[in-house]
C-alpha cells in the first residue's frame, strides 16, 4: 500500500469509526483462514463489520472517534469488529465464537465512546437482542392501558349491576 491508499484508507476507516455505535478489538492470533472467514459471516449476520487493520493505521484512524478510548489496547495481531446500530447481537457473536474457537480473544471494545473490558463484554452478550428488548418494552407498554382499561370496564360492570338490581327491586316493590 502505497502513502495515498493509507491516507484513503485511513480515511475512510475514520469514517466507520465515527458512524459506528460500537467496536471490539480481538486478537485472531492462531486462527486460520476458514475460521476467520466463518467468524466475518457469523458478524455479517450479525450487522457488523470484521477487519483486519495494522494497529498503526487504526491508531491514526481512531483520532476524534469513539474509539480513541480503547486505542491502548492496539498491539499484537488485531481486528476490529464495527457496528452501527445494534451492539448486542455482534458482541453475542464474538463471545459465541470466543467459546468455540479458543484461539480467539477479545480484548476491548468501546459503546459510544465508553471502553467496556472482556467481561462487561460477555455481560453484553448475555442480553437479548434488541429486537426482544424492543418486543419487551412494548408488551409492557401496552399492558398499562390494557390494565387501566379492564379495570374501568369492572367499574362500569358493577354499576350495570347495581342499576339492575335497584331496578328488580323496584320492580318487585310494585
Amino acid at each position: 500500500m502505497n502513502r495515498d491508499e493509507k491516507k484513503q484508507f485511513i480515511a475512510d476507516l475514520h469514517g466507520r469509526l465515527e458512524k459506528a455505535e460500537g467496536a471490539f478489538l480481538v486478537d485472531y492470533q492462531g486462527l486460520n483462514v476458514a475460521e476467520l472467514n466463518r467468524l466475518r459471516g457469523e458478524l455479517r449476520k450479525a450487522n457488523a463489520e470484521f477487519e483486519v487493520v495494522k494497529n498503526r493505521l487504526l491508531k491514526l484512524a481512531s483520532k476524534g472517534t469513539g474509539a480513541e478510548t480503547i486505542v491502548d489496547h492496539m498491539r499484537g495481531p488485531t481486528a476490529i469488529a464495527l457496528t452501527y446500530a445494534d451492539v448486542v447481537s455482534p458482541a453475542k457473536a464474538l463471545v459465541d465464537f470466543a467459546k468455540e474457537v479458543k484461539k480467539l480473544k477479545i480484548k476491548m471494545g468501546q459503546i459510544s465512546g465508553k471502553a467496556i473490558d472482556e467481561e462487561s463484554i460477555k455481560s453484553l452478550a448475555a442480553l437479548p437482542s434488541r429486537d426482544v428488548l424492543l418486543a419487551q418494552t412494548l408488551s409492557v407498554m401496552q399492558a398499562v392501558p390494557t390494565s387501566f382499561v379492564r379495570a374501568l370496564s369492572g367499574v362500569l360492570t358493577n354499576l350495570m349491576n347495581l342499576l339492575r338490581a335497584v331496578r328488580e327491586q323496584k320492580e318487585g316493590m310494585q
